[in-house]
Protein backbone atom coordinates (compact mmCIF):
# COMPACT_ATOMS: atom_id res chain seq x y z
CA UNK A 1 0.00 0.00 0.00
CA UNK A 2 1.03 3.60 -0.64
CA UNK A 3 1.11 6.56 1.71
CA UNK A 4 0.23 10.06 0.49
CA UNK A 5 3.77 10.81 -0.72
CA UNK A 6 3.90 7.66 -2.80
CA UNK A 7 0.38 8.21 -4.09
CA UNK A 8 1.12 11.77 -5.21
CA UNK A 9 4.00 10.44 -7.32
CA UNK A 10 1.76 7.86 -9.01
CA UNK A 11 0.96 8.21 -12.71
CA UNK A 12 -2.59 7.07 -11.90
CA UNK A 13 -3.15 10.04 -9.60
CA UNK A 14 -1.69 12.43 -12.16
CA UNK A 15 -4.14 11.09 -14.76
CA UNK A 16 -4.68 13.88 -17.29
CA UNK A 17 -7.71 12.22 -18.88
CA UNK A 18 -10.18 12.84 -16.06
CA UNK A 19 -10.63 16.56 -15.55
CA UNK A 20 -8.22 18.51 -17.74
CA UNK A 21 -10.57 19.35 -20.62
CA UNK A 22 -13.95 19.31 -18.88
CA UNK A 23 -16.24 22.23 -19.76
CA UNK A 24 -19.00 23.87 -17.77
CA UNK A 25 -21.78 22.50 -19.99
CA UNK A 26 -22.20 19.94 -22.74
CA UNK A 27 -21.26 16.28 -23.13
CA UNK A 28 -18.00 16.36 -21.15
CA UNK A 29 -19.09 18.86 -18.53
CA UNK A 30 -19.51 19.75 -14.89
CA UNK A 31 -23.25 20.07 -15.41
CA UNK A 32 -23.47 16.46 -16.61
CA UNK A 33 -21.18 14.99 -13.97
CA UNK A 34 -22.66 16.88 -11.02
CA UNK A 35 -26.30 16.63 -12.07
CA UNK A 36 -26.96 20.39 -11.95
CA UNK A 37 -25.67 23.66 -13.41
CA UNK A 38 -23.18 25.00 -10.83
CA UNK A 39 -23.02 28.46 -12.40
CA UNK A 40 -26.79 28.89 -12.27
CA UNK A 41 -26.90 27.59 -8.70
CA UNK A 42 -24.09 29.69 -7.24
CA UNK A 43 -25.09 32.71 -9.33
CA UNK A 44 -28.64 32.85 -7.97
CA UNK A 45 -28.58 35.83 -5.64
CA UNK A 46 -24.78 35.97 -5.74
CA UNK A 47 -23.07 38.88 -4.05
CA UNK A 48 -19.55 40.03 -3.33
CA UNK A 49 -19.22 37.51 -0.46
CA UNK A 50 -20.28 34.45 -2.52
CA UNK A 51 -17.61 31.82 -3.17
CA UNK A 52 -17.22 28.57 -5.11
CA UNK A 53 -14.41 26.09 -4.42
CA UNK A 54 -13.60 23.46 -7.05
CA UNK A 55 -11.36 20.69 -5.72
CA UNK A 56 -9.25 18.61 -8.14
CA UNK A 57 -10.05 21.24 -10.74
CA UNK A 58 -7.67 19.93 -13.41
CA UNK A 59 -6.59 22.68 -15.77
CA UNK A 60 -9.10 25.08 -14.22
CA UNK A 61 -10.94 25.33 -17.54
CA UNK A 62 -14.44 25.21 -16.03
CA UNK A 63 -13.67 27.89 -13.42
CA UNK A 64 -12.08 30.14 -16.03
CA UNK A 65 -15.26 29.82 -18.10
CA UNK A 66 -17.39 30.48 -15.02
CA UNK A 67 -15.49 33.65 -14.14
CA UNK A 68 -16.91 35.44 -17.17
CA UNK A 69 -20.45 34.68 -15.99
CA UNK A 70 -19.88 35.18 -12.26
CA UNK A 71 -17.90 38.44 -11.95
CA UNK A 72 -18.93 39.00 -8.31
CA UNK A 73 -18.19 35.47 -7.10
CA UNK A 74 -14.87 34.38 -5.57
CA UNK A 75 -13.68 31.32 -7.50
CA UNK A 76 -10.91 29.07 -6.17
CA UNK A 77 -9.63 25.88 -7.80
CA UNK A 78 -7.23 23.41 -6.19
CA UNK A 79 -5.38 20.60 -7.94
CA UNK A 80 -2.38 18.44 -7.08
CA UNK A 81 -0.78 19.03 -10.50
CA UNK A 82 0.15 22.53 -11.67
CA UNK A 83 -1.14 22.17 -15.22
CA UNK A 84 -3.45 25.17 -15.21
CA UNK A 85 -4.52 27.14 -18.25
CA UNK A 86 -3.56 30.83 -18.36
CA UNK A 87 -5.88 32.91 -16.19
CA UNK A 88 -7.02 36.43 -17.13
CA UNK A 89 -5.37 38.82 -14.68
CA UNK A 90 -8.41 40.98 -14.01
CA UNK A 91 -11.24 38.44 -13.94
CA UNK A 92 -9.93 34.92 -13.45
CA UNK A 93 -10.20 32.40 -10.62
CA UNK A 94 -7.43 31.73 -8.11
CA UNK A 95 -5.85 28.39 -9.04
CA UNK A 96 -3.75 26.65 -6.39
CA UNK A 97 -1.43 23.67 -6.81
CA UNK A 98 -1.65 21.72 -3.55
CA UNK A 99 -2.73 18.32 -2.19
CA UNK A 100 -6.29 18.52 -0.88
CA UNK A 101 -5.32 16.27 2.04
CA UNK A 102 -3.43 19.16 3.65
CA UNK A 103 -4.60 22.34 1.90
CA UNK A 104 -6.40 24.78 4.21
CA UNK A 105 -9.06 27.09 2.72
CA UNK A 106 -8.99 30.84 3.42
CA UNK A 107 -12.76 31.01 4.00
CA UNK A 108 -16.08 29.11 3.91
CA UNK A 109 -17.82 28.43 0.60
CA UNK A 110 -21.34 28.58 -0.79
CA UNK A 111 -20.53 25.80 -3.25
CA UNK A 112 -17.87 23.09 -3.15
CA UNK A 113 -17.50 20.69 -6.07
CA UNK A 114 -15.15 17.80 -6.80
CA UNK A 115 -15.57 16.11 -10.17
CA UNK A 116 -14.03 12.62 -10.00
CA UNK A 117 -11.16 13.86 -7.83
CA UNK A 118 -11.94 11.72 -4.78
CA UNK A 119 -11.26 8.62 -6.88
CA UNK A 120 -7.55 9.48 -6.66
CA UNK A 121 -7.31 10.41 -2.97
CA UNK A 122 -5.81 8.02 -0.45
CA UNK A 123 -7.66 8.68 2.80
CA UNK A 124 -11.00 9.49 1.19
CA UNK A 125 -12.92 9.54 4.47
CA UNK A 126 -10.55 11.99 6.16
CA UNK A 127 -10.63 14.32 3.16
CA UNK A 128 -14.42 14.11 3.04
CA UNK A 129 -14.57 14.98 6.75
CA UNK A 130 -12.46 18.08 6.11
CA UNK A 131 -14.39 19.27 3.07
CA UNK A 132 -17.83 19.24 4.67
CA UNK A 133 -16.61 21.62 7.37
CA UNK A 134 -15.80 24.30 4.78
CA UNK A 135 -19.39 25.11 3.81
CA UNK A 136 -21.37 28.20 4.71
CA UNK A 137 -24.66 27.49 6.59
CA UNK A 138 -26.58 27.21 3.31
CA UNK A 139 -23.65 26.03 1.24
CA UNK A 140 -23.81 22.99 -1.03
CA UNK A 141 -21.22 20.23 -1.51
CA UNK A 142 -21.41 17.80 -4.45
CA UNK A 143 -18.78 15.27 -5.53
CA UNK A 144 -18.33 12.03 -7.43
CA UNK A 145 -17.49 9.16 -5.09
CA UNK A 146 -17.50 5.43 -5.77
CA UNK A 147 -17.92 3.86 -2.32
CA UNK A 148 -16.80 0.46 -3.63
CA UNK A 149 -13.28 1.94 -3.59
CA UNK A 150 -13.46 2.24 0.21
CA UNK A 151 -12.33 -1.20 1.40
CA UNK A 152 -11.53 -3.26 4.44
CA UNK A 153 -8.09 -4.77 5.01
CA UNK A 154 -9.31 -8.04 3.45
CA UNK A 155 -10.04 -6.22 0.19
CA UNK A 156 -13.83 -6.27 0.42
CA UNK A 157 -15.79 -2.99 0.11
CA UNK A 158 -17.02 -1.57 3.41
CA UNK A 159 -20.45 -1.51 1.79
CA UNK A 160 -23.82 -0.53 3.21
CA UNK A 161 -22.48 0.10 6.68
CA UNK A 162 -20.56 3.12 5.41
CA UNK A 163 -23.50 4.39 3.38
CA UNK A 164 -25.69 4.23 6.48
CA UNK A 165 -23.10 6.09 8.56
CA UNK A 166 -22.76 8.85 5.97
CA UNK A 167 -26.51 9.33 5.76
CA UNK A 168 -26.78 9.39 9.55
CA UNK A 169 -24.27 12.26 9.52
CA UNK A 170 -26.47 14.26 7.14
CA UNK A 171 -24.84 13.43 3.81
CA UNK A 172 -26.80 12.10 0.85
CA UNK A 173 -25.38 9.32 -1.31
CA UNK A 174 -26.79 8.41 -4.71
CA UNK A 175 -25.54 4.88 -5.38
CA UNK A 176 -26.76 4.89 -8.98
CA UNK A 177 -24.88 8.07 -9.91
CA UNK A 178 -22.10 7.46 -7.36
CA UNK A 179 -22.54 10.99 -6.07
CA UNK A 180 -22.23 12.34 -2.53
CA UNK A 181 -23.63 15.66 -1.34
CA UNK A 182 -24.77 17.71 1.61
CA UNK A 183 -26.09 21.16 2.47
CA UNK A 184 -24.50 23.16 5.26
CA UNK A 185 -21.37 22.28 7.26
CA UNK A 186 -21.13 18.89 8.94
CA UNK A 187 -19.04 17.31 11.66
CA UNK A 188 -18.19 13.95 10.15
CA UNK A 189 -16.43 11.48 12.44
CA UNK A 190 -16.35 8.00 10.94
CA UNK A 191 -15.11 4.94 12.91
CA UNK A 192 -12.37 3.82 10.54
CA UNK A 193 -8.56 3.74 10.71
CA UNK A 194 -6.84 4.43 7.41
CA UNK A 195 -4.31 1.78 6.36
CA UNK A 196 -3.11 2.97 2.96
CA UNK A 197 -3.99 3.11 -0.72
CA UNK A 198 -3.54 0.97 -3.83
CA UNK A 199 -3.04 2.67 -7.20
CA UNK A 200 -3.15 -0.70 -8.99
CA UNK A 201 -6.88 -1.16 -8.46
CA UNK A 202 -7.57 -0.82 -12.18
CA UNK A 203 -10.43 1.02 -13.92
CA UNK A 204 -13.52 2.01 -11.97
CA UNK A 205 -16.95 2.79 -13.42
CA UNK A 206 -15.51 5.72 -15.41
CA UNK A 207 -13.23 3.39 -17.36
CA UNK A 208 -10.17 5.15 -15.93
CA UNK A 209 -7.69 3.63 -13.43
CA UNK A 210 -8.53 4.69 -9.89
CA UNK A 211 -7.29 4.24 -6.31
CA UNK A 212 -8.67 1.91 -3.64
CA UNK A 213 -8.47 3.10 -0.04
CA UNK A 214 -8.13 0.59 2.81
CA UNK A 215 -9.45 0.93 6.36
CA UNK A 216 -9.82 -0.98 9.58
CA UNK A 217 -13.33 -0.50 11.02
CA UNK A 218 -13.32 0.48 14.68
Amino acid sequence: MLDDEGLHASSVVANCAMNRERQLAGVNSYERELGFDPVAWVGAGAGSDTAWLDLCCGSGRALIQAAARLPEVTLIGVDLVDAFLPVPEDSGPALVAAPIETWTPPRAFDLITCVHGLHYVGDKLAVLSRIVQWLTPGGRFVADLDLTSVRRADGEPVGRRLTTQLRAAGLAYDARCRRISCTGPRELSLPYTYLGADDRAGPNYTGQPAVHSYYRPA
